[in-house]
Parts: C-alpha cells; sequence; structure tokens
C-alpha cells in the first residue's frame, strides 16, 4: 500500500473520475456496491437490500483478497461468489477501518485500469 500521507489526495481524485463518470459524488457504501456489482457481473436495475448487503460484502472481500484476508472459495448456482476468511482483520478504530478500505478500494482500481 501506498503511504497514508497522500491517501486523501488520492481519494479525491478517485471521486472526481466517478463524478465525472456518473455525475456525482459517491461516498464509500456506494463504492463499495459499485464495486460487488463489477465483481458479481449481473448488473440489474433493481436489487432486494438484502441483494445489495451481499454485493458490498462481495466487494469487501474482493478488495481484501489481495491482501490475503479473504478467498474466493465457490460461486453458487445463482453466479454469487462466496469467500472464505483467512485470517483476521487487525484492530482498528472507525477512522483506520475507512482508511484500510479507502486503500484497498484504490488498489482496485488503480489494478482494474480506472
Amino acid at each position: 500500500m501506498i503511504a497514508n500521507d497522500d491517501l486523501q489526495q488520492r481519494w479525491w481524485n478517485l471521486e472526481a473520475k466517478l463524478v465525472e463518470r456518473f455525475g456525482k459524488k459517491p461516498d464509500v457504501e456506494t463504492v463499495l456496491f459499485l464495486i460487488g456489482m463489477q465483481e458479481f457481473g449481473d448488473i440489474k436495475d433493481k436489487f432486494t437490500k438484502e441483494q445489495k448487503q451481499d454485493l458490498m460484502h462481495i466487494a469487501v472481500c474482493s478488495l481484501l483478497s489481495p491482501s490475503g484476508f479473504y478467498e474466493l472459495e465457490s460461486v453458487d448456482e445463482d453466479g454469487w461468489p462466496h469467500f472464505k476468511q483467512l485470517k483476521p482483520m487487525p484492530d482498528m478504530n472507525a477512522i483506520e477501518q475507512e482508511n484500510f478500505l479507502k486503500d484497498h478500494i484504490l488498489l482496485y482500481f488503480t489494478n482494474n485500469e480506472f
């Protein structure tokens, strides 16, 4: 991961690209939802509340897989991926958790050439 001193600037740069693409500034949950839809691969007009939560879970697992926290275990008959947790998350306060997640989101977009 890149040092935290430029995390905020890198996050603002990503937000600007997302605003350009979607027309409004997304929060972290919205970004997770978008990543979840990308990873799930079946983009629908409507998802249930439970499906939206599942998509955000897929996003978190996908984001943290390169760091060794999760691995894809299987994909069910409906196409939903299932992950296995490989190691516990480090103890962090809320701000540290958000920055940890933002850093992984930025890495995801870099690796997917956004």
